[in-house]
């Protein structure tokens, strides 16, 4: 049964009006009204002063500390009442913090919800991914088994496609356990001085083939340097170019153009890839480093390439400590940036 603050007024009251008449009783003689009178206004004075301190400062705060719990399970973080936010009381403190509690458990649920749908989606697309070359190398298998492994033209056919589907199936493979490795912190970098520019025409001389097939053109703008020097992992960092600059050819505009640029600075070096491509719309720009996200998925699937590059190359430059920036507009192209440091004089 629960003690209301009117209860306890009348309690404290009645405990101080017996030490007050207990006083008096013993005390210098006073006449019996007077007696009487002092009793009635001492326990009035006690009653109000402690019914309106716990009715006012206990029993509202801890009646406001119920209804914000009330708040908080129905997710109503806003409704709750600010009035005495910085007043310094200790239940005032503690509706603080337990409005501050309850936010974070409440930002914990929904990243565990957003990291199960994440969760969902990755397994739904492994699958999908780990599907399709080997059913189509499947289904080449089957053919040839069921009779056309006679005619010379149609077996080499299909051993061909089914062979690319198996080097696609590697290739997943292989983006999946880098990935995996880079999240993990497992692999190291191995970091040395390197001529970022050697490197840009290394990687324009792997991928102007690719380029020419869309009649894309590459160019590279060093602003008259000879050498640009980084501290970096080269290969890890031949792999970001290489992905970058894979995904502008992809998904560029055919007869377009890409530009590589470095801008050499007092202590990094800005390295961007641009396109003069469709672009990419706003909100797909923070997602487009997920793992499998893609944007037009029929057209990606029909380009090839895991749908792992951009992801992997997010966990290279953080184990490098930088990061991919996104400068994208609808019909004006993509342009990606990162930085690198330079090696130490």
């Amino acid at each position: 049964m629960g003690i209301s603050s009117r209860t306890i007024a009348i309690l404290i009251s009645v405990a101080v009006a017996v030490v007050i008449l207990a006083g008096l009783f013993f005390g210098p003689y006073l006449p019996f009204r007077t007696r009487v009178l002092t009793l009635a206004i001492a326990f009035s004075a006690c009653f109000l002063l402690i019914y309106f301190s716990f009715e006012i400062l206990i029993f509202k705060e801890i009646n406001n500390i119920y209804a914000g719990l009330e708040h908080i399970k129905r997710k109503e973080f806003r409704k709750m009442s600010n009035k005495f936010l910085f007043r310094p009381d200790p239940l005032q403190r503690i509706k603080d913090e337990i409005l501050f509690m309850a936010e974070q458990k409440q930002k914990e649920i929904d990243e565990l919800k957003r990291l199960q749908v994440l969760r969902r989606e990755f397994l739904a697309d492994v699958s999908h991914e780990l599907k399709t070359p080997i059913f189509a190398a499947q289904g080449f298998i089957h053919t040839l088994l069921d009779g056309a492994i006679d005619d010379e033209r149609v077996r080499d056919k299909f051993l061909k496609k089914a062979a690319k589907s198996l080097d696609g199936l590697d290739a997943l493979v292989q983006d999946l356990i880098s990935i995996s490795q880079l999240e993990k912190g497992v692999v190291k970098m191995n970091k040395r001085p390197m001529d970022m520019l050697l490197l840009c025409r290394e990687v324009f001389d792997e991928l102007d083939l690719k380029a020419r097939t869309r009649n894309i053109t590459l160019h590279l703008q060093q602003n008259g340097h000879q050498h640009i020097m980084v501290y970096a992992d080269r290969n890890r960092i031949k792999q970001v170019l290489i992905n970058l600059m894979d995904n502008a050819i992809k998904y560029g505009s055919e007869n377009g153009n890409i530009w590589v640029a470095l801008l050499n600075g007092k202590r990094k070096v800005l390295v961007s890839v641009t396109d003069d491509g469709p672009g990419i719309a706003k909100e797909h720009q923070n997602r487009i480093f997920e793992r499998f996200y893609r944007i037009d998925k029929s057209r990606s699937r029909e380009s090839g390439g895991s749908g792992l590059g951009l992801a992997i190359s997010k966990h290279i430059l953080e184990a490098h400590r930088s990061a991919i920036l996104v400068n994208s507009q609808l019909g004006k192209g993509t342009s990606l940036q990162f930085k690198l440091s330079k090696p130490k004089v």
